[in-house]
């Protein structure tokens, strides 16, 4: 097998159904090219019976002879079979086949891009519940896997499924991005020994995306690769924006005009200014939207402190879209050193603070864990104070509130060097803190955190005023 980057808590959900004595139905979703299929392929190779993938817009009569190709090639059969005359024939011709190989060992039927074999008027979701719930479903040596891209169609027709698949699924794998960590791990397995800096720009650049990171080359640095992947004509991210939502969403227009406006407020929007963006007066479509869009891992949600479900603040997440929108879209400059060039503008300070803020929001239980209160009851949250009334308006991109009495108040700064605090600055903090305690009346202690590349220079600003910091190393844990 080889080696499998990460993925700790998802093998180890693989492993129970390897372990258990029932049969499995294992459900496996999140957008593309975040290593979906190398995972349950590498994973499950000693016991994979059946691995077939269903291809986009293909027609039902092309679906059905590429299973029964695939079924005459995985087992090795010595005739070809007849095509299937419908997705019930199929399932039968797979039952007869698979089901004298698991009376003893273990095996894996998985089925990849789940949704796309699912075209109109096709029968092959009605065919999948019979073949689950009359045959399948009784064989205790049999683990099927489904998987797909299309997170959202997973979710509704498959997580959620109201009708013969309803409370089939045992066990379920939302696959996000890598981390940090993980993500220096993959790199230094493909012997690319970057600093945690330069592997932090990658991040901010493409996120954790393994396929994306595949194109990372040895013995470049960050903006050689970025300069390669995203500015050149045969750069593997020139075109990925829309063929990414276009592959996911039968209404990606209207989640990339979600997308683009969540990527020009950083501060995030709530439900009701997205329904001002779209134009729109009722909300049930994109309720549906938003919720593509987060169980695909584009966006965030995040409910402010003290406050209801209604006030939720929606953010991009996406790096690669954040970084596409902001300097790729409409950009004719190309070819080496162009990433280089555009990282000394006003544009790119903006931009850093941005996504190095978001990286930051992805990475809550390891600042968690840098400061100590992992062990302690704990609430991430956001604030936010329209000024009026004589107070200053005050924004807190992220406050963990905590079971010990004390709030930490976090402020994520981006800084090429040690990060130097003003007297501007330390102002502007201490008024943050004061308008903060004023209007939510609360009695706790704060304490002020500094998230920061490379540390807090310690000067008269910084002392007294900030009680703990974080560093770009402690993220990467």
């Amino acid at each position: 097998m080889k080696a499998i980057i990460g993925r700790t808590a998802e093998q180890a959900v693989l492993l129970k159904a390897l372990n258990s004595n029932e049969a499995e139905l294992i459900a496996v979703f999140g957008r593309r090219r975040v290593g979906k299929t190398y995972l349950v392929r590498e994973y499950f190779h000693k016991q994979m019976l059946f691995d077939f993938s269903g291809v986009h817009n293909e027609s039902l009569q092309k679906q059905l002879t590429n299973f029964r190709n695939t079924l005459t090639y995985n087992l090795k059969l010595n005739i070809l079979t007849e095509v299937p005359a419908s997705w019930t024939d199929a399932f039968f011709q797979l039952r007869n086949t698979i089901e004298p190989l698991i009376t003893k060992n273990k095996g894996v039927i998985f089925l990849d891009e789940f949704p796309w074999l699912n075209s109109p008027r096709s029968g092959f979701l009605q065919a999948f519940e019979f073949f689950w719930n009359s045959w399948a479903s009784r064989q205790k040596n049999l683990i099927v896997v489904i998987c797909g891209s299309a997170a959202s169609w997973m979710i509704q027709n498959v997580v959620r499924n109201k009708n013969g698949l309803h409370n089939r699924i045992t066990r379920k794998i939302r696959l996000l991005p890598f981390n940090l960590s993980e993500t220096k791990s993959y790199l230094n397995h493909r012997n690319i020994n970057l600093d945690e800096y330069q592997i932090m720009q990658l991040y901010m650049a493409m996120g954790g995306i393994p396929q994306y990171l595949k194109g990372v080359e040895v013995g470049k640095s960050a903006a050689q690769n970025i300069d390669q992947m995203c500015f050149t004509k045969e750069g593997i991210l020139q075109t990925e924006f829309t063929d990414l939502y276009r592959s996911l969403f039968d209404e990606a227009g209207k989640h990339i005009t979600i997308v683009r406006a969540l990527a020009n407020k950083p501060g995030g929007l709530t439900r009701k200014q997205i329904l001002d963006v779209l134009g729109v007066s009722t909300g049930g479509r994109v309720t549906s939207l938003l919720d593509e869009l987060t169980e695909s891992g584009f966006i965030s949600s995040y409910l402010p402190f003290k406050k209801n479900v209604r006030d939720t603040i929606y953010k991009l997440a996406d790096e690669y879209s954040r970084f596409y929108l902001k300097f790729m879209e409409g950009n004719r400059a190309s070819g080496e050193g162009t990433w280089i060039k555009m990282s000394s503008t006003p544009s790119w300070r903006s931009w850093s603070g941005t996504a190095f803020e978001s990286v930051c929001l992805k990475h809550i239980e390891q600042i968690k864990v840098a400061l100590g209160i992992n062990g302690i009851q704990a609430e991430p949250s956001t604030w936010r104070h329209v000024p009026g009334k004589g107070m200053a308006g005050a924004q807190i991109d992220l406050l963990i509130d905590r079971a010990d009495f004390c709030i930490n108040i976090c402020e994520m700064k981006f800084s090429t060097t040690e990060f130097s605090i003003n007297k501007k600055y330390a102002d502007e903090l201490k008024s943050k803190a004061d308008v903060f305690k004023q209007e939510t009346k609360t009695s706790k202690t704060i304490m002020m955190v500094m998230i920061t590349t490379f540390g807090v220079q310690n000067n008269s600003y910084k002392i007294g005023l900030i009680q703990n910091e974080v560093t770009m190393s402690l993220l990467f844990t």
